[in-house]
C-alpha cells in the first residue's frame, strides 16, 4: 500500500540524515492524516486507500508546481529550488505518466464520440486516463483533437 510505503520512506530518510526528504513526506503524512479524519472520522488512516493517497499527493504536486511559479516570478530562486527538490520527491510517488501518443490514442475515441458538451468530454477523458495525465494535458490534447476534425 502506497501509505506504509510512505511510513517506511520516512524511516529510511530519518536513518540517511535526508532533511529534506523527510520534511517533505512529513507534510506528505500530516496531509494524509488530516485528510483521512476528514473522510473517515475516528477510524481514519486505517480506511485510507491508495486513491486517496494519490489524490493527497496530486494536490500537493500542484500547490508545489504553483509555488514554483510564484517565486520564480518573484526571482526568489532560493525558495523555488527548494519547492522543485520537494516537488520531485512527490513526483516518486505518482503514476507514470503517459506519452502525448498514448494519451492522444486513448482520448482519440471520447473526441470523435460527436458529444459537443466539453465538460463531459472531459469528465469521460479523465476517467479513461486514471490519473496518468495531468488535466491541463487533457484538456489541450481534446481541444487539439477538436480542432482537427
Amino acid at each position: 500500500m502506497l501509505l506504509d510505503q510512505i511510513k517506511t520512506d520516512v524511516k529510511e530518510s530519518m536513518k540517511k540524515g535526508d532533511k529534506m526528504r523527510l520534511e517533505t513526506l512529513r507534510f506528505l503524512l500530516a496531509a494524509i492524516k488530516n485528510s483521512a479524519i476528514t473522510k473517515y472520522g475516528s477510524q481514519g488512516e486505517s480506511k485510507v486507500t491508495d486513491e486517496d493517497v494519490l489524490e493527497i499527493v496530486k494536490r500537493q504536486v500542484k500547490t508545489h508546481k504553483e509555488s514554483v511559479e510564484a517565486f520564480h516570478k518573484g526571482g526568489r530562486d532560493d525558495l523555488v529550488a527548494h519547492e522543485e527538490a520537494q516537488l520531485a520527491i512527490l513526483e516518486t510517488f505518482m503514476p507514470k505518466q503517459l506519452s502525448d501518443e498514448e494519451l492522444a490514442a486513448i482520448l482519440a475515441p471520447i473526441a470523435s464520440s460527436g458529444e459537443a458538451n466539453f465538460g463531459l468530454l472531459m469528465k469521460q477523458a479523465v476517467a479513461a486516463v486514471k490519473g496518468q495525465a495531468d488535466g491541463s494535458r487533457i484538456s489541450a490534447k481534446i481541444k487539439e483533437m477538436l480542432q482537427k476534425s
